[in-house]
C-alpha cells in the first residue's frame, strides 16, 4: 500500500526548511497540491501568525544572497517577483543604493579586474555591468574607477 501524499502543511514547512519563501511565493507553489477539504489561505495565516512566514525576513535573505552579485534594479526585481510589499522594496532600496558602486567595482574586478584597453572593450564591461542591473552611474563609476585603482597600484 502506497504512503498517503504529504499533507499541506508538510509540504509548506518543508519549503520554509529550505529556504525562505513569502505568502505568495508559498501560494503559488502550494495550490496544485490543494484537495477537497484543505484550506490555503488559512494554513499560511497560521504559519505567519507563528512567525513562520516573515517578509522581512525574505528581503534580508535575497539581499544578503544576491547584492554581492547583482545591482539595484535587478534586486529589487527579484523583490517584487517575490510578491513583496511595496514599502519594504523602497526600504531595501535605500539600503542598496548606497553600496551599488561598490558592488559595481567588486563586480567588475572579479569579472575583469584590469581597465579596458580599448573603447570597444570600455563597451562590452559596461554592458556586462549594465545586464547584472546595475545603474548607469555605478557603472560608470566603477569601470572608470577600476582604472584609476589600476593607475595607483602602478604608481606605488
Amino acid at each position: 500500500m502506497p504512503a498517503p501524499p504529504p499533507s499541506l502543511k508538510s509540504r509548506a514547512l518543508r519549503l520554509l526548511a529550505q529556504r525562505e519563501h513569502s505568502r505568495s511565493e508559498l501560494t503559488a507553489k502550494l495550490a496544485r497540491h490543494v484537495q477537497e477539504g484543505d484550506d490555503l489561505p488559512a494554513l499560511l495565516d497560521a504559519l505567519q501568525a507563528k512567525g513562520y512566514i516573515d517578509e522581512a525576513r525574505v528581503a534580508a535573505s535575497v539581499l544578503h544572497r544576491r547584492a554581492p552579485l547583482l545591482g539595484t534594479q535587478r534586486v529589487l526585481q527579484e523583490l517584487r517577483r517575490k510578491g513583496l510589499g511595496e514599502d519594504l522594496v523602497r526600504a531595501s532600496a535605500d539600503t542598496l543604493a548606497a553600496s551599488e558602486v561598490q558592488r559595481a567595482r567588486a563586480v567588475w574586478r572579479k569579472r575583469f579586474g584590469a581597465p579596458p584597453a580599448s573603447a570597444q572593450e570600455r563597451a562590452r564591461q559596461m554592458r556586462f555591468l549594465a545586464a547584472r542591473g546595475f545603474s548607469t552611474d555605478a557603472v560608470r563609476r566603477a569601470v572608470q574607477g577600476g582604472a584609476d585603482d589600476e593607475a595607483q597600484g602602478d604608481a606605488e
